[in-house]
């Protein structure tokens, strides 16, 4: 049947000429099509209900349902927004650091129009679950102690004032995408950006009672562990679909992500041991979630190899940044945001400059970058843009939001619980 096709495919092309079939011009790949569809929905699980899961686990009893009441309130409030503006902020246009409004609403978008292979819907849907979770990852940073009103306000501000403009220049074909950046999954889009945020916003929020040594330990390890495995799966749609496509990139990039994800839950492991006498299931996850992070910028353009040297070094390199930020900065990002995501994200941004190389199985460079040292350079640049970019544009929102709604829980919030004093209910009712 397939060779019937075709060949009916080839005499069509006789008859009407070479210009129909232009090289340039889209055509509908259903098969792309199902995947990236399936591709949205493991990322919205990552979101909904396992960045949920995981971060519910890490804290007190009293303000686990907050957390997840964080994580449903954002994916709402920004599937709003992304509609509204984001997306086409983020996609449409030429413009070096910002996109234009045409794609507003997706006014003027039908079923039939596409982007690349896709329908454009479906690439909207997919762009749509990254913007969710993007500032669903801050949630671990301000947990326990942060208003449900400066959490909506925050959120709205921070996805169009940091977060659309970083996507335009990465994806969206704005400075650094010129420039030729590395950024298959979202190092740079959504860990930098993310992790960076969410040091700033921890900084300026304040501790939580009793930080860094007498704080209660997660209530919850099981849970964090569940929310830690639908993490995992979900990874296979963030950097798998990536690709745009059904074919040989997105396996490897699912090879490669699920690699590193073993190997450094495996060295989070042996450094528990070595330096507590102890490997814990919640330091195990850690584990697996910083090579997810590590490996999402190189996810499409590394081997097998570079997957497990991502995993084996976003292990490492995030361990000892969670001490740096808890023990040496005294920064109470709660749940490790940028230790682990940030530091992750970034790690992978420059080092897919060496492990793209073909002599470890990548894909090679772009012509306009020279190379390993030459993209080197840019990553670094792409680094310095996005962490710069993020970190002042956030002071910047959390000081519009402190004046709007406030910012802090009040201490007899907190003493209470913010299930209660926020949402009138709990999380367990035994």
């Amino acid at each position: 049947m397939k060779r019937l096709l075709g060949g009916l495919a080839g005499l069509v092309g006789l008859a009407v000429g070479p210009a129909a079939f232009a090289a340039d011009t889209p055509v509908l790949d259903h098969g792309d099509t199902a995947w990236i569809l399936a591709a949205s929905a493991l990322v919205l699980f990552m979101t909904l209900p396992g960045l949920a899961l995981f971060y519910a686990g890490l804290v007190r009893v009293k303000h686990t349902l907050s957390v997840m009441v964080h994580c449903v309130a954002i994916a709402c409030l920004v599937s709003v927004l992304w509609l509204a503006v984001g997306y086409s902020l983020s996609f449409d246009g030429t413009g070096a650091l910002i996109g234009g409004v045409s794609k507003a609403f997706l006014l003027g978008v039908t079923r039939t129009d596409l982007t690349g292979t896709l329908p454009t819907t479906a690439h909207f849907v997919f762009q749509l679950t990254f913007a969710v979770i993007t500032p669903g990852l801050i949630v671990g940073a301000y947990v326990e102690r942060i208003r449900f009103s400066a959490v909506l306000v925050f959120s709205a501000l921070w996805l169009l004032i940091v977060y659309a403009p970083v996507t335009h220049w990465v994806w969206g074909g704005g400075w650094l995408a010129a420039r030729g950046v590395m950024d298959f999954a979202g190092g740079l889009v959504v860990h930098a950006t993310a992790g960076v945020s969410a040091l700033v916003m921890a900084a300026m929020l304040g501790r939580r009672e009793g930080f860094p040594r007498d704080l209660h330990p997660p209530h919850n390890p099981g849970m964090t562990m569940i929310g830690a495995g639908m993490l995992w799966v979900g990874w296979y749609g963030f950097n798998g679909g990536s690709a745009l496509a059904a074919n040989g990139e997105a396996a490897m990039a699912i090879l490669v992500t699920h690699t590193s994800a073993s190997v450094a839950g495996l060295v989070w492991a042996v450094l528990e041991r070595m330096r507590f006498g102890r490997a814990s299931m919640v330091g195990m996850v850690t584990g697996v979630v910083a090579g997810l992070a590590t490996v999402t910028p190189a996810s499409g353009f590394v081997g097998p190899l570079g997957g497990m040297a991502l995993g084996a070094a976003g292990s490492v390199v995030c361990f000892g940044a969670v001490e740096l930020v808890k023990n040496r900065m005294k920064v109470d990002d709660s749940l490790d945001v940028f230790a682990v995501h940030g530091v992750g994200g970034i790690l992978g941004s420059l080092l897919v400059a060496v492990f793209a190389s073909p002599a470890l199985g990548g894909v090679g460079y772009g012509p306009q970058t020279g190379g390993m040292a030459g993209q080197a350079l840019i990553q670094a640049i792409g680094v310095a843009a996005v962490a710069v970019w993020s970190g002042v544009a956030t002071v910047a929102i959390v000081l519009v939001t402190r004046t709007i709604v406030g910012l802090r829980a009040k201490d007899d919030e907190i003493e209470e619980g913010l299930d209660l004093t926020y949402h009138g209910e709990r999380a367990y009712n035994a």
